[in-house]
């Protein structure tokens, strides 16, 4: 009797994990698990044992009825490694991702389109702005659900910011797109956008702010907080507000080890060592006289000493 229900118990393991495994379903009904199959040139190559021999066939896809996969790792892995501030790795991921679901194009069940488009959002991200321009007509000719085509928006508009001046018009569309989703990714791509103009337009505090907005607001967002905190952490810089920015980069640098934006955080904080902040009314004079950067060493140099005399 307990032998019996330790077959059940085995059996029903096994049936949840082909239940819930990757697999293809052929039209006749039968299954081609993951282990069973590869891609090899553009072909998908199924392989079968046949006592101590393997035998191979081509399976076609007008054969294929449609695809039992999971939430792809490649969705997962990539998340977690913009999180921890490596872009390049998670496009590498989401390329691998993208390179295997292609093969299944247009069969029900395959996550091709989730993870093209995750991929050109982590190539905007990472500022590969060329490539995102080129993939724009095959991401348009896609069936998007309208979030998709919502966060396609958020892509076009981001190309703009790059490309156009117009940066009044820029800011009223993305606080046009804010006012019609409630969506946290949608929103902390747009105020990552909000706080770049307010970069380029030198106003220092609204960037500050829309920057800061991504890891207080926007939290669970966190393929978008490392590269905010850096460039939040650089805009003190520009306000001269070296104190703070080096306990922000410090942070930075112990949050994201080996990572990208890590690096950059160290070179920063180099370079502002022992600096002091410079009060309110000075950085503005200096912004004003176009020489806020002034004070800033350049990349390997040592910071200069702040003078710490009363004037007279």
């Amino acid at each position: 009797m307990h032998s019996f229900a330790r077959f059940l118990l085995v059996f029903a393991v096994v049936a949840a994990g082909s239940a819930f495994g990757q697999a293809i379903v052929l039209k006749d009904g039968n299954r081609v698990f993951s282990s069973e199959f590869s891609i090899q040139d553009g072909k998908i190559v199924r392989t079968v044992q046949i006592g101590e021999n393997k035998a191979t066939t081509i399976l076609e896809k007008k054969n294929i009825d449609s695809l039992e996969w999971p939430y792809p790792a490649e969705l997962t892995e990539s998340a977690d490694l913009l999180a921890k501030g490596k872009t390049e790795e998670a496009i590498a991921v989401l390329k691998k991702g993208r390179d295997f679901f292609e093969n299944f194009e247009g069969i029900e069940g395959n996550w091709y389109i989730d993870i093209y488009f995750a991929y050109i959002e982590a190539l905007n991200q990472g500022g590969k702005f060329d490539e995102v321009v080129k993939s724009l007509p095959s991401l348009r000719a896609l069936k998007l659900t309208d979030a998709q085509k919502m966060r396609l928006r958020i892509i076009q508009l981001d190309i703009e910011r790059q490309t156009s001046s117009d940066y009044a018009g820029i800011l009223v569309e993305a606080q046009s797109i804010l006012k019609e989703t409630d969506d946290s990714a949608i929103g902390a791509s747009l105020w990552a956008l909000i706080a770049d103009v307010h970069t380029r337009k030198k106003e220092w505090e609204k960037a500050l702010l829309a920057y800061l907005r991504i890891p207080v607001f926007y939290g669970t967002q966190m393929q978008r907080v490392p590269e905010a905190e850096l460039n939040a952490a650089k805009i003190l810089i520009k306000m001269k507000r070296y104190e703070d920015a080096n306990a922000f980069l410090a942070r930075i640098s112990e949050s994201y080890p080996g990572s990208p934006v890590a690096e950059s955080a160290t070179k920063e904080k180099a370079a502002i060592a022992g600096m002091k902040n410079v009060a309110e009314e000075e950085a503005d004079a200096a912004a004003a006289d176009g020489k806020t950067d002034a004070a800033k060493p350049k990349e390997g140099e040592p910071a200069k000493p702040t003078d710490s005399k009363p004037k007279a």
